[in-house]
C-alpha cells in the first residue's frame, strides 16, 4: 500500500465556477470559436459560413450517436450524417424547400436502414425506439442547423446571423451572470438544478436588451422587433439547454464529449443556438 508523505503535494485542480465550468478554458474556447464566427461572418464567402455550418452538424450528429450507441441504441448513423448535410446544402438551390425535402428523404432512408440493418432475414430489435430517437436527432441537429444556413442568404443576412448570435450570446452571459450572483430558486431541479428563475430573468434582460440594439443597428430595422425576436431567443435557448440536459440525464453523462475544453463536447455549446437559430429565422421572416 502506498501512502503519500505529508511533504508530497498534489498539483491543484483546475478552479471551478460555481456553475461547473473550468473558466479559463471555457473562455478561451469560447473567445476562439467567437472569432472564427466572427471572421467567417465579416470577410468570408457565403459558401465558407455553410461549410462551417456542416462541420458543426456533422460533429455534433457523431457526438449524440456516439453517446446513444455506448448506451445500447443503435441509430443509422451514416444515412444520419448524408442525410444532415443534404439538409444544409440543399438550403444553397432550393432554400426552406431543400431543408424540408433533405428531412423527409433522410427520415426515409434512415427507417429503411434501420429496418434491414440485421438483414432481411432477422427481425431489427428495439426498431421502435431507434427510429424515434434518429427522427428526433434528425429534426434536432440538422435540420434546425440548416435554418444557420438559411439566414444568410439574404442581403442582410450577415446582420441577421450576428443579431441573433449576440442575443443568445448576451443571454448566457446574462444568465450565468445573474443566476451565480443572485440565484436562489431553482427554475427546474430535477433538469438542470444550476438554473435558477433569477439566471432566467438575467438572461430575458440582457437577451432582449442586445437583440433591440442590433436590430436597430445592425439590421436597420425598427426596434420594437427585437423584443420579441429577444425573447423568442432567450426562451429557445433555454429550452435548448433544458433539452440537451435532460438527454444527457437520460443517459448518465455529464458532456457529450471532450472535444472542448470548458465547454464539453461541440454539441453542449451549440444545444441552446440550434433552436434558437430556428426561432430567429421565423421571427424575421414574418417581421421584416
Amino acid at each position: 500500500m502506498h501512502l503519500v508523505s505529508s511533504t508530497e503535494t498534489t498539483p491543484p485542480a483546475p478552479k471551478q465556477s460555481r456553475a461547473g465550468r473550468n473558466l479559463p478554458a471555457a473562455i478561451t474556447v469560447g473567445v476562439l470559436l467567437g472569432g472564427l464566427v466572427i471572421v467567417t461572418l465579416a470577410v468570408l464567402p457565403i459558401w465558407v459560413w455553410v461549410a462551417i455550418v456542416g462541420v458543426a452538424i456533422a460533429v455534433a450528429t457523431h457526438e449524440v450517436c456516439s453517446r446513444l450507441g455506448e448506451a445500447g441504441y443503435s441509430i443509422p448513423l451514416i444515412p444520419l450524417l448524408v442525410g444532415g448535410q443534404a439538409m444544409i446544402w440543399l438550403t444553397w438551390w432550393f432554400g426552406p424547400t431543400g431543408a424540408l425535402g433533405g428531412f423527409a428523404a433522410t427520415m426515409l432512408v434512415c427507417l429503411i436502414w434501420r429496418l434491414l440493418a440485421q438483414g432481411p432475414n432477422a427481425a431489427p430489435q428495439n426498431y421502435l425506439r431507434d427510429v424515434a430517437v434518429t427522427m428526433l436527432l434528425a429534426a434536432w441537429i440538422p435540420l434546425c442547423g440548416a435554418f444557420a444556413a438559411l439566414l444568410i442568404y439574404p442581403d442582410n443576412g450577415r446582420a441577421a446571423l450576428f443579431t441573433i448570435m449576440l442575443a443568445v450570446v448576451f443571454s448566457d452571459i446574462g444568465g450565468y451572470t445573474a443566476g451565480v450572483l443572485f440565484g436562489k430558486h431553482p427554475m427546474v431541479p430535477a433538469i438542470s438544478p444550476k438554473k435558477s428563475w433569477e439566471g432566467f430573468t438575467g438572461s430575458l434582460i440582457a437577451g432582449t436588451g442586445m437583440a433591440v440594439f442590433s436590430v436597430v443597428f445592425l439590421m436597420d430595422q425598427q426596434w420594437w422587433i427585437g423584443i420579441p425576436l429577444g425573447i423568442f431567443l432567450v426562451i429557445t435557448g433555454t429550452l435548448g439547454d433544458l433539452v440537451e440536459s435532460q438527454f444527457k440525464r437520460d443517459l448518465g453523462i455529464k458532456d457529450m464529449s471532450t472535444l472542448l475544453p470548458g465547454h464539453g463536447g461541440l454539441m453542449d455549446r451549440i444545444d441552446s443556438i440550434l433552436l434558437s437559430m430556428a426561432a430567429g429565422w421565423l421571427v424575421l421572416t414574418v417581421l421584416t
